[in-house]
């Protein structure tokens, strides 16, 4: 190749892109493949890095950084996992290819690298390069001097290079994958059976949730997509599958903020003749060694506070909570116009607090979200809630207006919702047509009844404990993060 031609014919063009397009169009002019079909690795970069001196290693990645010095020079390449340092010179390559090297290839391209590992004097390990080859070239540059994107919006909508210029990205969506593979094989240790359900569902069950939409053409139906799995999985469980458990999205209609987004990953899991205690057990024994497996400790740091999910959780009554703050039995009343002037009455807010709001039920979770979720800081079970909040949940058996259920919460965010299956059909029913009446008068989180769900719980249902998670604010809380969106590969933007 002319490379004294070639610079002249890149000198007349100004344009980073353009100029990489003309060095694609040299490359293809010189029946030089600017796109190859595949390179043969003796290893990837994280193991050429765990290898001695004086291996012979093949290897690939993207050229992060390039410095020449004439005709010597060093350049970093990189994979999702880790960096390393190549040298390149004159005296392991012909001069045609390292003329070739310094005037046909760029940072953001990939290369291969063969050679022979070393340690500089500064003690760094370093690949000395005998062949350098272009692989795939890049019509970009990466961000400007390779700070990364700064911008926020940009991190999300263009997530690729943000995962290229920023290490904590990766290692956060690097321990996401590695979380979700923890917990299926410690689900599947524990004789947990993974299975699959609908996402486009007959049925707005299983959450109290405004759901998508959706038109099914072929059977002219109106469809939605799934809140949550629950009503199919413990569906399952009356087949007579012992345990079982689902890890995949459900789409939720509504707001978002640090903490929601409306299409999340949520795992959920179901176990015949458990109760929420031995639940209880199961999750702080699931969290331990998550942790452990992920991040090496049981010992948190969010937003500068160190969560110890190793110690001894705390555990608060919500009712009894509730009626410490209130200073009335708020689950003795069913009317919600008397509930509300009643918390009126009390001065903690005032009666438009409530606006909106149309059931019992609704009324008691704002006054929880305001008044007891904001005050846990450190790993704590919540438990004994009101029977009006979850119509799946099961009574009581001392007192049917209150559940057996638990949440597990730190720093105020919800890790867990959990709690012993209703499997009686007969107040199953009961509790649907609550929400019918819901629904009615304007609650449109409110469940449809599900008469699919019904038909099998009527054949019978064995004891059931299940427990429900998202999986993106748990990795908030392990890995740091200030919003949901940065632990999701790819968000919804506007």
């Amino acid at each position: 190749m002319d490379y004294t031609q070639i610079a002249n014919r890149l000198q007349k063009i100004s344009s980073e892109v353009d100029i990489r397009k003309e060095k694609i169009n040299i490359l293809k002019e010189n029946d030089i493949i600017p796109y190859v079909s595949k390179y043969d690795r003796t290893c990837t970069i994280k193991e050429a890095n765990e290898m001695p001196e004086g291996e012979r290693v093949r290897i690939a990645g993207r050229i992060i950084f390039r410095r020449i010095m004439g005709k010597f020079g060093f350049m970093k390449i990189q994979d999702v996992e880790s960096a390393i340092q190549v040298s390149v010179g004159r005296n392991e390559l012909s001069e045609e290819d390292y003329d070739f090297y310094k005037k046909m290839i760029d940072i953001a391209d990939f290369v291969g690298v063969e050679g022979v590992l070393y340690r500089t004097q500064t003690g760094e390990l370093t690949v000395r390069a005998e062949k350098v080859e272009l692989l795939s070239k890049a019509m970009r540059p990466l961000p400007e001097k390779f700070h990364g994107l700064v911008d926020q919006e940009a991190k999300y909508r263009q997530r690729y290079l943000d995962l290229i210029s920023s290490e904590e990205t990766r290692r956060v969506m690097v321990g996401r994958s590695k979380a979700m593979k923890f917990i299926r094989n410690f689900l599947n240790d524990h004789g947990f059976m993974e299975v699959e359900t609908p996402i486009l569902q007959s049925a707005v069950c299983g959450a109290s949730a405004k759901p998508f939409f959706t038109k099914h053409n072929a059977l002219n139906k109106m469809c939605n997509l799934r809140i949550a799995p629950e009503t199919y999985l413990k569906q399952v469980i009356s087949a007579g599958f012992d345990r079982v458990f689902e890890m995949g999205k459900v789409f939720r209609n509504e707001g978002m903020d640090t903490q929601h987004l409306q299409e999340f990953t949520m795992c959920e899991w179901y176990a015949s003749y458990w109760d929420f205690e031995k639940n209880i057990t199961f999750f702080q024994e699931f969290m331990r060694s998550l942790l452990m497996n992920v991040i090496g400790t049981t010992k948190v740091m969010y937003q500068g506070i160190e969560l110890d999910f190793g110690a001894e959780w705390q555990r608060v009554n919500y009712t009894e909570k509730m009626r410490e703050i209130l200073g009335f039995d708020f689950v003795a009343i069913d009317n919600v116009k008397e509930l509300i002037a009643k918390v009126v009455e009390t001065g903690l807010f005032k009666e438009e607090d409530f606006d909106g709001i149309k059931t019992c039920g609704g009324v008691i979770d704002y006054i929880y979200k305001r008044e007891i979720r904001t005050e846990l800081v450190q790993p704590t079970i919540l438990y004994n809630y009101p029977a009006c909040l979850v119509p799946l949940a099961r009574r009581n058996d001392k007192d049917n207006r209150l559940i057996d259920m638990f949440q597990v919460l730190a720093v105020g965010c919800e890790l867990c919702k959990a709690y012993s299956e209703l499997v009686d059909p007969i107040v199953q029913r009961q509790t649907f047509e609550e929400q019918a009446r819901a629904k009615h008068d304007g609650d449109d989180e409110a469940m449809d009844l599900d008469e699919d769900f019904m038909l099998s719980m009527e054949h019978g249902m064995p004891p059931i404990s299940g427990l429900g998670f998202g999986l993106d604010r748990l990795m908030v809380v392990m890995f740091d993060q200030p919003s949901v969106r940065d632990v999701v590969l790819f968000p919804l933007m506007k």
